[in-house]
């Protein structure tokens, strides 16, 4: 066999690892991975976006309160100049049943209404949130019919969003496939292990395993075991989604649904 030379062999191993790069980025998981990551950027955007629309719009109309984020955007962008000449029947249309509370209030609030250039500026922040959510709504279709592709054994048991999170903070199938359940269960807590390690504090019991309601509602004491489970599951959900394609996520949901009761009683 002919000895390589140098520039043999580095055109080789460049070939080689443009090969393997390829063959990482064939799969779409790297695009689930920059769609959660820009979910949840995208997500801290608009409320950062609604807090200072809230602040600013509060100097006119500082009685306004709604719950719903959307809704006290669209107020703004629809009736923000003029909260004293609002006709009762579009306020419906936005509102529901909050429309007469909120129609008191803006008759006898203490704010001014806002000049044209105020309110011009007021209606582009709040178009910007608005517009962030429709952003945010594409993303999350995007995620939930690409998971269901990508791994749908782990998203037969966790939200899809959190499987997407999981596969990210893992960096590849592959990896998640390959890892323990302990570490699946700590996936996302990074930092509080790095300080556990460091500065002896209490060790984590889960990370983004954290956000499942099942856990995060369940009681103070039962939460870590319930992430054990958890892991435990999609360790094995993980493998088959990695390597051998096939769908068991029934049989591991039931056998998850089974161990929970366990943990409850």
């Amino acid at each position: 066999m002919k000895k390589e030379s140098p520039e043999e062999k580095r055109r080789r191993l460049i070939m080689l690892a443009k090969a393997s790069v390829s063959q990482a980025y064939s799969t779409g998981e790297h695009s689930v991975m920059q769609a959660i990551g820009s979910y949840n950027e995208s997500e801290r955007i608009r409320n950062l976006l609604h807090e200072k629309l809230e602040e600013w719009y509060g100097i006119y109309f500082p009685e306004l309160k709604l719950s719903n984020q959307l809704s006290y955007a669209r107020f703004v962008a629809e009736f923000g100049m003029n909260k004293k000449s609002i006709e009762m029947e579009r306020l419906e249309r936005l509102l529901g049943e909050a429309s007469k509370d909120v129609l008191s209030r803006a008759g006898t609030s203490i704010g001014r209404e806002p000049t044209e250039k105020e309110f011009e500026m007021l209606r582009s922040l709040a178009n910007a949130e608005l517009q962030m959510d429709e952003l945010q709504q594409g993303l999350d279709r995007y995620l939930d019919a690409a998971t269901k592709e990508l791994m749908p054994n782990i998203v037969y048991l966790i939200d899809y969003k959190i499987a997407a999170e999981l596969l990210a903070k893992a960096g590849s199938l592959t990896r998640l496939a390959n890892m323990p359940a302990g570490t699946i269960q700590l996936l996302g807590a990074e930092k509080a292990l790095f300080k556990h390690i460091k500065f002896h504090s209490k060790p984590p019991k889960y990370g983004v395993l954290y956000k499942l309601p099942q856990i995060n509602t369940a009681p103070k004491g039962d939460r870590g075991r319930m992430a054990r489970v958890y892991a435990t599951k999609i360790s094995i959900a993980a493998r088959a989604d990695a390597y051998s394609k096939n769908f068991i996520a029934k049989k591991l949901k039931e056998q998850l649904d089974k161990a929970l009761k366990r943990h409850h009683k």
